[in-house]
């Protein structure tokens, strides 16, 4: 990956943070919208706590659980709380900055991502990349050779600091009542 791919890469919170004040400024929320958004950013808030359950980051493969499906469950979780946060910004150009940022960032992200689990992995990797898909989840589970059980940790979601993303999104969708509250004046 180039110099500034992995700037990019590094970046990409702080430059969250920055567009999500354009997100919120071109927000038009009304309380039903952010139920309806905070509705769909629980179904990602739960896939991406999920996941954090079984990820044992820079120790193992993991292959098991969510990973079995997908090889990317905490961005596929992202994905939807994305969704969820566009929808209840009721507004078209936040939505499309958000799809726009997620699109872009998360495609560098996960390439990146995959080179670094290749050369730490090597064939094993190659093989799970070749039986699960990159981020839309297969219907069925993939049995990888030597894979074992695996099964949720809530101490692993601990360790993976997973709270924070639903804290964020609490975050976010009280600015967005803040917001209504505020034009409603």
């Amino acid at each position: 990956m180039s110099n500034a791919a992995a700037v990019f890469v590094r970046w990409r919170v702080r430059l969250g943070y920055i567009l999500a004040v354009f997100v919120l400024w071109f927000a038009r929320p009304t309380p039903e919208y952010v139920g309806i958004g905070a509705a769909i950013g629980l179904l990602g808030l739960g896939l991406r706590a999920y996941a954090a359950g079984y990820l044992h980051k820079q120790e193992k493969l993991t292959v098991t659980g969510p990973y079995a499906h997908t090889r990317n469950p905490l961005y596929l979780g992202s994905a939807i709380l994305a969704l969820g946060a566009g929808v209840a910004t009721r507004s078209w150009i936040s939505g499309a900055i958000l799809l726009l940022y997620f699109a872009v960032v998360y495609s560098v992200v996960m390439r990146r991502e995959e080179g670094e689990l290749f050369q730490q992995h090597g064939q094993s990797f190659k093989d799970y990349a070749a039986a699960v898909p990159l981020f839309f989840p297969r219907i069925t589970a993939a049995q990888m050779p030597g894979a074992g059980a695996g099964q949720f940790s809530s101490a692993q979601y601990r360790k993976n600091h997973e709270h924070q993303a639903a804290l964020g999104y609490l975050l976010l969708l009280g600015a967005l009542l803040v917001i209504w509250r505020l034009r409603a004046w």
